[in-house]
Parts: C-alpha cells; sequence; structure tokens
C-alpha cells in the first residue's frame, strides 16, 4: 500500500496523521489551513492517499492535492458514526481513525465526490437567490403580520408586486416602521429578477443540456441548471434509478427479523434542489399541471386515501421525476408527456 495521510479538517487549521505504507504511524502534525501551508505539507508526502471528511474546506483542499497528485478519498460524514459518536473525540482521533477505515476497508467511508470549481461557482449564483428569496418571503410576512394588527390587510399578490401593492395598502401611521421594509423588499425583488436573467443566460450559453430537462411540464431553467451542476456528470450513475437515493428522495429502512417499518425519506444529498423537485411537483399535481404519466402516478398514489397520501404521492413524483430527467439527459431524446397511455392504446 502507499502512505496513508488521514486528515481531519477544521475552518483555521488542520490535523494530519501520516501512516507508513506498512501501516506504522509516523507523526501528527497540525497544519495551517492556507494553500500555501497545505502545498508545503504535502509536498514532503509526494504520491500519498489522502482521506477527509466532507465539509466546508473539503472541496478545494480535495481538487488541489489531485492537482498536486495525490489520491484523495472524501468520506461521508453521515456514514462516519465510528467518529463523530465517540466517548473519546478529538481532532488527532478523527484524522488516525480516518486513516485506519480506509487501510480496513475503503468502501466504510462511502467515498463521495466533489463538483468541479466552475460548476461549484455556478451553483453558488442559484444558491445565492434562494437565501434572497427567502429574505424577501420573511420580510413580506412580517410586513402583512404588523399590518392586520391594525385591522388592515395587504392584499394576496406575487412576491414580485408586493413592494407596489404594500405602498398603497399601508395604513399612514405604520408607514415610518415598514417603509423602508417595503423598499427593500424592491431592491431584493430587482436582485432577484437579475439573477433569474443570469440563469437563463447561463442555460443557453454555458449548459445547453438543460432544455433536455425543460421539456417536461413544470421545470423550468432555475430547477434544469441546479440539476445539472449538482449531478455535473450523468455518467456516474450506472442505472437513473439510483438519482432517487442520491437526492434523498428514498425512504429510509429499519428492517430486523419480522419487523419492516414505513420511514420518511432519508432527506441525503443537496437539499436545495431536492426542494426545488418537490416544487415541481406540487406544479404538476396541482390545477395548473398538464396531463402526463408523473401526474397520473400521483393522483393515483393520492387516491390511495390516509393521512399522509397526498404528500407521498409529491415525494414520489419528485423521486420519478429525477430519474427522468437523467433519463433525458442521457438519451438526448424528446421527452414523451404520456408514453404509457400511447402504448396501452398501440
Amino acid at each position: 500500500m502507499k502512505k496513508v495521510i488521514g486528515l481531519d479538517l477544521g475552518d483555521k487549521k488542520h490535523v494530519a496523521v501520516v501512516f507508513e505504507a506498512d501501516g506504522t504511524e509516523q507523526e501528527a502534525v497540525t497544519v495551517i489551513n492556507t494553500q500555501t501551508q497545505v502545498k508545503n505539507f504535502f509536498e514532503k508526502h509526494a504520491g500519498a492517499v489522502v482521506i477527509m471528511e466532507a465539509g466546508t474546506h473539503s472541496g478545494w483542499l480535495s481538487r488541489l492535492l489531485e492537482g498536486m497528485g495525490h489520491e484523495v478519498w472524501v468520506g461521508n460524514p453521515r456514514k462516519l458514526r465510528a467518529i463523530w459518536d465517540s466517548p473519546d473525540k478529538s481532532d488527532a482521533r478523527d484524522a488516525r481513525v480516518l486513516g485506519m477505515m480506509y487501510r480496513l476497508e475503503p468502501r466504510l467511508l462511502h467515498r463521495i465526490h466533489h463538483r468541479g470549481e466552475q460548476a461549484q461557482c455556478d451553483l453558488a449564483l442559484i444558491k445565492s437567490r434562494g437565501i434572497l428569496v427567502e429574505t424577501r418571503t420573511k420580510l413580506i410576512n412580517h410586513v402583512r403580520s404588523v399590518v392586520k394588527g391594525l385591522g388592515s390587510r395587504v392584499r394576496t399578490c406575487s412576491g414580485a408586486s408586493f413592494h407596489k401593492k404594500a405602498k398603497e395598502e399601508i395604513p399612514l401611521p405604520l408607514w415610518n416602521a415598514l417603509g423602508g421594509v417595503v423598499e427593500q423588499i424592491g431592491h431584493l425583488t430587482a436582485a432577484i429578477q437579475e439573477m433569474d436573467r443570469q440563469v437563463d443566460r447561463m442555460c443557453e450559453e454555458k449548459y445547453p443540456e438543460t432544455t433536455q430537462l425543460t421539456q417536461v411540464g413544470g421545470v423550468g431553467s432555475l430547477t434544469a441548471l441546479a440539476y445539472v451542476l449538482t449531478v455535473e456528470n450523468p455518467k456516474r450513475f450506472t442505472k437513473s434509478r439510483s438519482v432517487g437515493p442520491f437526492l434523498g428522495l428514498t425512504p429510509r429502512r429499519d428492517q430486523s427479523g419480522e419487523t419492516d417499518k414505513q420511514l420518511s425519506i432519508t432527506k441525503a444529498g443537496d437539499v436545495y434542489l431536492r426542494q426545488l423537485l418537490v416544487g415541481c411537483a406540487h406544479y404538476i399535481l396541482g390545477p395548473f399541471g398538464k396531463e402526463c404519466d408523473l401526474r397520473t402516478y400521483g393522483q393515483r398514489i393520492a387516491a390511495t386515501g390516509g393521512k399522509n397520501a397526498k404528500r407521498r404521492a409529491v415525494v414520489a413524483v419528485a423521486r420519478k421525476l429525477a430519474v427522468l430527467l437523467h433519463r433525458l439527459w442521457v438519451e438526448g431524446k424528446a421527452y414523451e408527456p404520456v408514453r404509457k397511455a400511447a402504448r396501452k392504446v398501440a
């Protein structure tokens, strides 16, 4: 085996435990979290296998070390209970356990792969837009709540037009308190609209494959771009059905003997993309959704009744949508909304 280095990541410094090829622990050192210091340390251990957990700094560190010729393994923290649930937890111990787990059985790390730097930067635009939308929603709710306290009400309208409607309907005594908030809502709306234009340009110029995904009714440029940037390489999945578990849209399982409980979804993977897919599922099953196999599938689940039938239908459609988008991306074919119905007629 090669030399193995277990690396416990921190915000200001990392702890590295170096194992020789025969498994002997050579040293445990602290490395300052700068590119220069990291390069200086790992240049002394050329060709080593570096093991770390996924975290804030694991993306740029893994790309840096791979560029230096190291083999990098990034472990899934959700699967490494032996590290985060230890009664004797320390940075040095965590780094040591990472190295030992690789030497014992690399598959125990549940290796993940970080996206490229450009994809990460482009995805940051989408997530920044999401933060702005969330902030605007909180401000709008605040204005509505305060206005209701005086017996008035701001009429129902879209978030994009709220700052215009609110100016006409906020009581005069509240204007000093809410005028600045409404102004900020207007600024946020302008910023969100500009980001939407950037997303459209990015889809058209840099990621033309998104046109394959937007064929599905209810899937817009934002969801298509987020999907492409999150998955990045469709060939990483040998089966399209693997995308569902990757995005945390499959149920957890707790089976023992004759007991097999029905549990909620795992919620693994990218949270924002999962939210976008669920939003698309709501549209497909809603009053404006067009007739298609996805809609029929969800309606069949919702018709079973029960307390959570509609919610289960939405999640099931989101999972099936994730699989469908991957299939369209890989095959590059035209989307057939009612493919199953057409087969029955034939």
